[in-house]
């Protein structure tokens, strides 16, 4: 039988229409940035998905800034907007919006994984400007924060509000406009595009001085040519809202298939979150004394791709910052991702209830 692919969170699959893209770019040629008539017809190519990104997010144009993906989006908000601001970050922030704010004050979250509103609201009567940073929804639990409250707070406050919405965007319906987020960051493979393409949207009237100082591409907010054929299949790989939400829904019955077998197999299983809003495709299983490392080899053999945390810690597996700022204790190093791919098959619960039940039947011999 052919593995089970259930990392999304970590890249999902690419989708046929950004491959499509994708391959028409690279054949194409072009600089965006050259004037005759191929660099002219590569500048439409840019442009067309600058005008897809708005529209579907909620911003200007103008306002769209491509990078190489969204760790660099993050980078580029933070070290931007925050200069001469105090920088705030969420306890359960990605390690990309981490490393790029050491010594930012912390916002708490509640042990269902949502931000501490009242924290917050203490945090920034602490006075001065500051730069808040609090993601869509979490990359390991799923979890959402209340955004719209946040960004209230932080108008109030004259505060300026940074989104990454990177696992968030193209799984729910996001609009930066909406939201009151002064900038909003994407990346193209988490949204079934290829990987070497990002984008940071912001707010109408905000000044950026660029991270990457270069040719002046992107109104001079980020030097180097435009990697264009992952921009246009990041483009390409957005759906239509109603068959995004379609889609969503369709993976939030298969997660809760999965939860609801785990809960059946393992009543001392915890799914972290659980009592929150999440993203539709994402469970994260906590299973007592069993390590994340040791359940992700064991499902690895068995064919069931999954992963425990963030995948951008270099291959490592290691005790979960996320689930210990949620409360989790011990329990921190016991978590397991299952995040569900667009084409996700539907027998996939079954497929992985049947090899979770077995690893844990193998761990829980090893630990006793």
């Amino acid at each position: 039988m052919d593995p089970l692919y259930l990392d999304a969170n970590a890249t999902e699959p690419l989708r046929p229409a950004a491959r499509a893209a994708a391959i028409a770019a690279l054949e194409a040629g072009g600089n965006p940035s050259s004037v005759h008539a191929a660099g002219r017809a590569a500048r439409r190519r840019l442009e067309e998905a600058r005008e897809a990104l708005a529209a579907r997010f909620g911003a200007r144009p103008r306002d769209v800034v491509f990078t190489g993906g969204g760790t660099e989006a993050n980078a580029l908000a933070i070290h931007g907007l925050g200069r001469g601001r105090r920088l705030l970050v969420g306890a359960t922030e990605h390690p990309a919006v981490l490393a790029a704010a050491p010594g930012a004050g912390v916002i708490p979250v509640h042990p269902d994984g949502t931000a501490d509103l009242a924290a917050l609201a203490a945090l920034l009567a602490e006075g001065g400007p500051a730069l808040v940073c609090l993601m869509a929804a979490n990359n390991e639990t799923g979890v959402r924060h209340p955004l719209a409250e946040a960004a209230a707070l932080c108008r109030a406050a004259g505060a300026l509000l940074h989104v990454d919405a990177v696992q968030a965007a193209g799984r729910l319906p996001l609009s930066l406009a909406a939201l009151g987020a002064d900038s909003l960051a994407l990346s193209g493979h988490k949204l079934g595009g290829p990987a070497g393409a990002g984008a940071l949207l912001l707010r109408p009237g905000l000044e950026l001085p660029p991270l990457i100082a270069g040719g002046g591409q992107e109104r001079g907010r980020r030097g180097g040519t435009e990697p264009l054929p992952a921009i246009a299949g990041l483009a390409a790989a957005l759906l239509p809202p109603e068959a995004a939400a379609a889609e969503a829904a369709r993976l939030a019955a298969l997660r809760d298939r999965i939860e609801a077998g785990i809960r059946a197999i393992a009543p001392e299983a915890v799914i972290a979150g659980a009592a929150a809003p999440r993203l539709p495709n994402t469970s994260c299983i906590l299973l007592p004394g069993a390590p994340a490392e040791t359940q992700v080899i064991a499902l690895d053999l068995a064919g069931l791709r999954v992963s425990a945390g963030a995948a951008c810690s270099s291959g490592k597996v290691a005790r979960s910052p996320v689930l210990a700022a949620m409360g989790f204790g011990a329990l921190a190093g016991c978590g397991l991702r299952v995040s569900l791919p667009w084409d996700a098959p539907e027998e996939a619960p079954e497929r992985f209830l049947a090899g979770w039940a077995a690893m844990r039947g193998r761990v829980g011999r090893r630990v006793a």
